[in-house]
């Protein structure tokens, strides 16, 4: 089953609980978290993702858009994250088979990022330890931008490499998925689609998400 994960940065901060209540139908609450200096922009951090807990029943998927996040996935856990997604561009790859235990030692569930210039191979190292992994689609830091079509061979492998050692894990996409692109998602193996201003753009946000989640009819 494809599941829809809306991402609350094309949402509207002064009514979050009202944009996540309007997203109910959704599989995950896809949560951006930046701090400015592993992306150039800075969003939300864990005094949001608490105030945001009790609003919602749905999981929260939060990705790490920060550096060394060993330092805080602890306290996102303890506010509510469910899913916590760190890049394997941000810490050393010790550091980061750490963060990831320590996320599932709080009963979470821990996964791995990859920017759009890093192969599909540097996941593989954390693979045992992740329940998700995330390709990003656009260049991390920014909502809104064109979905670069030219990821889906690293979504392929990936897909590849998780049926053949760990059929459990999830593939995510993110950046860039609407209507037009969730298909060629799909297709590509991933089974989670994070969509920001494709669903809250949209009219008729639960009949969005039933669609994106239709995408392959």
């Amino acid at each position: 089953m494809i599941k829809i994960a809306p991402s609350i940065l094309s949402a509207d901060f002064a009514n979050l609980q009202r944009d996540i209540q309007r997203i109910s139908s959704a599989d995950y609450v896809h949560v951006d978290v930046m701090d400015g200096v592993f992306v150039p922009n800075i969003s939300i951090g864990i005094p949001v993702v608490k105030c945001l807990r009790p609003t919602t029943g749905l999981p929260l998927d939060v990705h790490l858009m920060i550096t060394q996040p060993m330092r805080y996935v602890d306290q996102f856990c303890d506010a509510g994250a469910d899913l916590v997604t760190v890049h394997v561009e941000s810490d050393t790859r010790e550091n980061l088979l750490e963060a990831l235990r320590k996320i599932r030692a709080k009963g979470k569930k821990p996964g791995v990022v990859l920017k759009p210039a890093t192969p599909a191979e540097a996941a593989e190292p954390f693979l045992e330890l992740v329940d998700i992994i995330l390709v990003m689609t656009v260049e991390p830091g920014f909502g809104g931008q064109k979905f670069m079509a030219d990821m889906m061979p690293k979504v392929q492998a990936l897909r590849t490499l998780i049926d053949a050692k760990k059929p459990g894990c999830e593939l995510e996409v993110d950046g860039g998925v609407d209507l037009n692109t969730c298909r060629t998602c799909v297709e590509a193996g991933a089974n989670v689609l994070v969509a920001g201003s494709a669903v809250y753009g949209a009219e008729n946000i639960p009949e969005r998400i039933q669609n994106l989640r239709n995408c392959m009819g």
